[in-house]
């Protein structure tokens, strides 16, 4: 394993490896990691089993589309049974050895694997702005917040660290320590590419177990560009496994009973059902699913910072993420405010991600698009105001794209639809209320505990909403709280299934087992006599 080490070098030869691995200059990253077919066929995506980048043999196959244009850009396999066992296999073989290997050598492998993603960010994130539509800046934090995780794992050594108590009782020593589960599997949505695959599988790797990830199939590119990543980081044959599909490769993952965990994020009926199935297995789950956030607004806030946090937290990455701030609860007088807000909402640069200046991309598909121009609608017809509309937006030579231009609806109600679902789309909803309590009691009704947040220049104010609020992730003058991996992803109620949560403490948790030692060595046995009255504990 630590020959996998000694491959770092010089520039050239760092380029030479990106290149036997699949990876290509920016310029023509587009084939990074696929394998190109001829002519004027797409790259087909492989399946990663068992340390080998494999065509797939199924005849049932996914087109993978660029948002900003509508263009076929790959094609994704729905792998057979027969493949998904064999990463199965791979992994369950591969688990007798890894779990085996020194904790500090796979802390080894964790180090090399941050320095190799950090090497290569701007390339995975060009791919992430071709699948998945977000800006190059946007899709560099993607990577970035995934990078923390894996920057975070390579603490493992005082992560793992288990509880002794000595002197139980005479001669007696008490002590646990933590073991790796297994198999364990990853389940990640479309709208976070690389960072939520690097919530999973390297805090699952650094505490011994193996691993199979089913990327979204929207856009699987920068998965599999981290799963090479992790390969020439040193991570055996085996221990790391990609499939692809939909329906099918999750009820696998659900009902094969060699994986012992499963993570999921996405959206609330996925989410629900592969936490019920993997249960009914006796698997552990951890799923994130959907969310409402509301951002309270005090009339003594911050009004600049205010308003600058609220519109990008609401607009960006299109609205496309679970901690999108994309409920606006105003206090009292604060509600003069809302005007100005949609100017600057005006003045965000809709593009195809890639021109500088860019603010927001396209949506993922056009049946997000619609989805998301459906529930505006919706909010108009139940008596909303539609202040921003961004439905109709055109972009230059991005006329096929999945665009929405940032959009307002204000003097929504609680029951309208528009509130009461997840939009996920570049949205703000605006409600009004007279008082604090107020607004704590209309998100204390709402079903999701995501992430919430309270603008206000009032310590009290502050102290009051952070204790009364009932949401896991709660940020004061922070629009998306998102806790770095030290600490752990709690979100809470309606946004997450399970006992356990993401990263951090938790995650370490998660993947990980207790096992408790209860050991007697007499130390009169030291004098080599042989005892020969009832042995007793006292």
């Amino acid at each position: 394993l630590m020959e996998n080490f000694s491959v770092g070098g010089s520039d050239s030869t760092r380029d030479k490896m990106l290149t036997l691995r699949g990876f290509a200059p920016i310029k023509s990253l587009k084939n990074a990691v696929r394998g190109l077919t001829s002519g004027t066929n797409p790259p087909t995506e492989k399946l990663f089993i068992n340390g080998k980048f494999i065509e797939s043999k199924t005849d049932k196959w996914i087109d993978n589309y660029n948002p900003a244009t509508n263009e076929i850009i790959s094609r994704v396999p729905c792998a057979t049974n027969e493949e998904m066992k064999a990463a199965v296999d791979a992994a369950q073989e591969a688990f007798r050895s890894w779990r085996e290997v020194s904790i500090m050598t796979r802390q080894q492998v964790m180090f090399r694997f941050q320095h190799i993603i950090r090497e290569n960010m701007k390339k995975i994130a060009q791919n992430i702005t071709m699948e998945q539509g977000k800006t190059l800046a946007d899709a560099e934090g993607d990577v970035l917040r995934g990078l923390q995780v894996v920057e975070h794992a390579c603490s493992i050594t005082n992560l793992e660290l288990g509880e002794t108590l000595g002197s139980l009782t005479k001669d007696m020593d008490t002590y646990t320590y933590r073991e790796p589960l297994g198999v364990c599997a990853g389940i990640t949505p479309f709208n976070f590419p690389a960072m939520i695959p690097l919530w999973m599988f390297p805090v699952a790797l650094v505490c011994g177990n193996t691993s199979i990830i089913k990327p979204s199939e929207l856009d699987p590119g920068a998965c599999m560009m981290l799963v090479a990543m992790a390969q020439e980081a040193g991570v055996p044959d085996g221990v790391l496994n990609v499939i692809h599909g939909q329906k099918e490769a999750v009820d696998f993952i659900c009902d094969e009973p060699r994986i012992r965990a499963i993570s999921f994020v996405g959206s609330d009926r996925v989410g629900k059902y592969i936490y019920e199935r993997g249960t009914a297995n006796g698997k552990r789950v951890q799923s994130n699913m959907g969310a409402k956030n509301h951002g309270v607004v005090m009339p003594d806030a911050n009004r600049e910072h205010a308003i600058n946090q609220l519109v990008g937290a609401a607009f960006g990455a299109a609205g496309q993420r679970c901690m999108a701030l994309s409920t606006a609860v105003f206090v009292g007088e604060a509600k003069e405010w809302i005007p100005e807000i949609i100017e600057r909402a005006k003045k965000l640069k809709l593009n195809g991600g890639t021109e500088p200046g860019a603010d927001l991309g396209p949506l993922i598909s056009p049946e997000a698009k619609q989805r998301v121009c459906d529930l505006v609608q919706s909010g108009v017809e139940e008596g909303a105001k539609l202040a921003l509309d961004g439905r109709d937006a055109k972009i230059d030579g991005y006329e096929n794209g999945n665009f929405v231009g940032p959009t307002v609806l204000t003097d929504v109600k609680p029951e309208m639809q528009c509130y009461t679902e997840e939009i996920f789309g570049p949205v703000l909803v605006t409600l009004n209320v007279d008082t604090l309590d107020e607004a704590i009691d209309l998100i204390n009704n709402n079903p999701y505990g995501n992430g919430t947040a309270i603008f206000t220049n009032s310590g009290a104010s502050a102290r009051k909403f952070q204790s009364q609020i009932d949401v896991g992730q709660v940020g004061i003058n922070v629009p998306i709280p998102v806790p770095l991996p030290m600490f752990s992803f709690t979100g809470s109620r309606g946004s997450f299934r399970g006992d356990v949560n993401f990263y951090g403490k938790q995650g370490i948790q998660f993947y990980t087992q207790t096992k408790t030692i209860t050991s007697l060595w007499r130390q009169e046995d030291a004098s080599g006599q042989m005892p020969t009255v009832m042995p007793t504990i006292k």
